[in-house]
């Protein structure tokens, strides 16, 4: 049998909240949840957010404060005022002078530049006939619509940043999140594994694209300014990964990151899953941070007719204003997608070691499936890939779940755009008429955490977790009506919240679908938390179910506790900075095993041959 990857950790931050214990999933159902229930989420907004508790207007700034908004200009940009140059030649009739600051001088003088020395730090300079120049200037930005980080949050606040890029930031955070949500030190699980038995892939789709990375680095010389030494190395989309590894775990286990445009963290789903059902890992930490809330990046999706922009949306409502809380419209009368940030990351372990050490189980990986386009005339256009993946998923849950493979719901990509809300859907009904479902319910997250790109199946995956945890599915509450082209006669597209009773009990699994450009399919069948268990119980025998309950009593309580201190004071996150850092005599090499200083156990060597019997 191969091993079950199972969820036992899952943490991050994006525009509905704090991933971890099912917060930013009931930001999404709030309408549908008791005072009660909800308690502990306004609590942890609120400081998350910098707001008292107690003051009577926090609930509506915290409401204000989340989801898809209008671009916060203290956070992020102006849309009203976005930086910008115009080149333009200046035509001169008669010669004209000017002082400057000599370390101002270009290297290379103009030919009609004639310069003097004012004093022993400024020059003059007379010319004639031109200057070429840029003059400085501001536009106003076509798209004002975002998916934010919670209003008043930094991550940069919550440990030695250094000048980081905001990705790098996020993810740091993030990755903190789901480790301290498996309600357990994590030197107790590196003492039950080998130190390379842990995975960790994670990274970005479109790399650190803010001033402290890549858009810093590139533009630099352009507006006269230095190249740091950070700005290349932190560029790199793996860099993630990289973070998680040195200063968070500690960790010397198999890393990278896999691209694949908006699947990516699929991809690196993937990734981990066969890496704990090969053997090759017990434990992988998969994740994505994006932080494309960036003016140049949100103008090259926009001049690709990709991103909803404000005439547009003022039209599609007859408004003379744009609502930015409704950007996004899956599979109702729509304009574009809308771009969003967000860091999510899942903890898997294998089900041995997960019962070993008692830890919670909130679902099972069985599978993600990744499946190209083939032949097509458009790169970024959607190809048939998606229905070989949504396909083999569905077929999937039928051979776990058997009849009631009608007991799943699926968690669409659901972009909001015209070309997404016909093929997606076409793709679902198909499947939905081919496994004999008729009410396949679908939600689509995106409506009001919009796209993060990389992360974007995270963020689905974290929604859907936590249906198991309220009984509630999210609706598209941005919707009231379906689109006349979409297709739908054997599907549930929901616009409301849809119960499924008591900790979701209606729902054994759900199916994640994710559509990327350049034809970057996948999709991933998650198993509910009570499935999985039924299935450890077939494969491990009663007996070790009720250890597994025993020792699970400890580290739920253990979740509680991190969660009430977190909700009261915040996330402090984990970075240790130079810290146990090993060098060639900590390292101990014999034939049969490598002995690190740093860890408790050896990492053991085979010298089989495995391409014979």
């Amino acid at each position: 049998m191969k091993k079950l990857p199972v969820i036992v950790g899952f943490g991050g931050i994006n525009a509905a909240g704090r991933t971890s214990m099912h917060h930013a999933h009931k930001r999404l159902v709030h309408e549908a949840l008791s005072e009660n229930q909800m308690a502990d989420t306004w609590q942890d907004l609120a400081t998350l957010m910098g707001l008292d508790p107690a003051h009577p207007q926090t609930r509506q700034a915290i409401l204000d404060g989340t989801l898809i908004r209008r671009i916060d200009a203290q956070t992020h940009f102006d849309p009203s005022a976005v930086p910008t140059g115009q080149k333009a030649e200046l035509n001169f009739a008669e010669p004209v002078s000017f002082t400057i600051k000599k370390h101002h001088m270009p290297n290379t003088l103009p030919d009609n530049w004639t310069v003097n020395d004012v004093d022993a730090k400024t020059c003059r300079v007379t010319l004639s006939e031109r200057l070429d120049t840029v003059i400085p200037d501001t536009y106003s930005a076509k798209v004002s619509s975002a998916g934010q980080l919670p209003a008043g949050f930094n991550p940069a606040e919550h440990y030695n940043s250094a000048h980081h890029p905001r990705g790098l930031q996020m993810a740091v955070y993030g990755a903190s999140d789901a480790i301290q949500s498996l309600g357990m030190p994590w030197q107790a699980i590196m003492a039950k594994i080998s130190p390379d038995a842990v995975s960790v892939y994670a990274g970005s789709s479109l790399s650190q694209l803010d001033q402290y990375g890549l858009k810093g680095l590139i533009q630099a010389g352009y507006n006269g300014k230095r190249v740091s030494s950070k700005m290349m190395p932190l560029s790199f989309p793996e860099m993630s990964a990289d973070f998680i590894n040195s200063y968070i775990i500690n960790s010397v286990g198999n890393t990278g990151s896999n691209a694949g445009a908006c699947a990516t963290f699929l991809y690196n789903l993937r990734q981990g899953l066969h890496d704990i059902q090969s053997g090759q890992c017990r434990v992988a930490i998969v994740g994505n941070a994006e932080a494309p809330i960036v003016p140049e990046l949100m103008e090259g999706f926009r001049v690709m007719g990709a991103l909803a922009e404000d005439e547009q949306l003022r039209d599609l409502d007859d408004a003379s204003k744009a609502d930015n809380r409704r950007a996004c419209r899956p599979f109702s009368s729509n304009v574009g997608f809308t771009l969003a940030e967000s860091a999510q990351f899942l903890i898997l372990m294998d089900d041995e070691l997960a019962l070993e050490l008692g830890a919670t189980v909130f679902g099972a990986v069985a599978d993600v499936f990744v499946n190209a386009d083939a032949n097509k005339k458009s790169i970024s256009g959607p190809g048939i890939g998606n229905y070989i993946t949504m396909a083999k998923a569905a077929a999937l849950a039928q051979g776990i779940l058997g009849k009631d493979v009608d007991k799943t719901f699926v968690m669409a990509h659901g972009t909001g755009t015209p070309q997404n809300r016909v093929t997606e859907s076409h793709i679902l009904n198909e499947v939905a008429k081919t496994f004999a479902i008729k009410d396949w319910s679908v939600s689509a997250v995106k409506s009001y955490v919009g796209h993060s790109l990389g992360p974007a199946a995270a963020d689905q995956i974290t929604a859907a977790l936590g249906v198991w945890h309220t009984g509630m599915i999210p609706g598209i509450k941005t919707i009231d009506h379906l689109a006349e082209d979409v297709h739908s006669s054997n599907l549930n597209i929901l616009m409301d919240h849809q119960s499924v009773g008591e900790d979701g009990a209606s729902m054994m699994g759900t199916i994640i679908n994710s559509k990327g450009f350049g034809g970057n399919n996948a999709s991933a069948l998650l198993l509910s938390p009570a499935k999985t268990r039924e299935l450890m119980a077939t494969r491990h025998g009663a007996p070790a179910m009720t250890r597994y309950r025993v020792a699970n009593e400890a580290v739920l309580e253990e979740q509680r506790s991190v969660d009430k201190a977190v909700r009261s004071n915040g996330l402090q996150a984990i970075y240790s900075f130079g810290e146990s850092v090993m060098g060639a005599d900590q390292v101990d090499l014999s034939p049969d095993a490598i002995k690190l200083a740093q860890f408790e156990n050896p990492i053991h060597l085979s010298s089989n041959n495995p391409f014979i019997d």
